[in-house]
């Protein structure tokens, strides 16, 4: 019997579900993509990392990271968007973009820009149109270039390339070693 699906930000114990649910579902191509290196070294848009659970296994997530181009500096690259194959059909992506733009609009980001087929993200009201003047950090398809203003107005302006502006992972080990030298430095100086 198949559990409920039920929505959630991401939590520490969903990572490694969510990334093999990215295997299964995009392969390791999804590391060659130009939208890759947006995410590399960051952090998820605070509160816009969100999985569809069933039970405790991860079956959709969709993550939104943050990004900034000239005329442009509160906006969100989406992606990935995945759901497992034997979940689809059932609007679960549907659901998590629904919550995504939803959370974006109320934290006061501007616009969304991702990579993907216009004719599915249209019904959230992503054009080409929208992101023709934005482009990615490496090779793309123009045309499945597309953007949604959260704000009016919030694209009128935007151009150029677009720039990882989020948060950088500092690992664990990084933190231990700033907090050991800012330790020897108050042992040395006595501050």
């Amino acid at each position: 019997m198949l559990h409920p699906v039920t929505f959630r930000e991401e939590g520490e114990a969903d990572i490694a579900g969510r990334e093999a649910l990215l295997d299964r579902v995009m392969g390791p191509i999804r590391f060659r993509r130009s939208s890759e290196r947006l995410r590399e070294g960051r952090l998820p848009a605070e509160g816009l990392a969100l999985v569809a659970l069933s039970g405790a296994a991860v079956v959709g997530t969709v993550r939104l990271w943050n990004v900034k181009a000239c005329g442009l500096a509160d906006g969100l690259m989406l992606g990935p968007l995945a759901v497992d194959e034997a979940w689809r059909g059932n609007g679960i992506a549907a659901a998590l973009m629904d919550m995504a733009l939803r959370r974006a609009t109320l934290a006061g980001h501007g616009a969304v820009a991702l990579v993907g087929d216009a004719p599915y993200y249209a019904r959230f009201g992503f054009s080409a149109h929208a992101a023709r003047r934005l482009a990615m950090p490496g090779p793309f398809e123009r045309h499945r270039m597309l953007a949604v203003a959260l704000r009016p107005g919030a694209l009128e302006r935007a151009h150029g390339t677009l720039k990882a502006s989020g948060r950088p992972i500092v690992s664990a080990a990084a933190r231990e070693a700033v907090f050991a030298m800012e330790q020897e430095k108050f042992a040395v100086h006595g501050r």
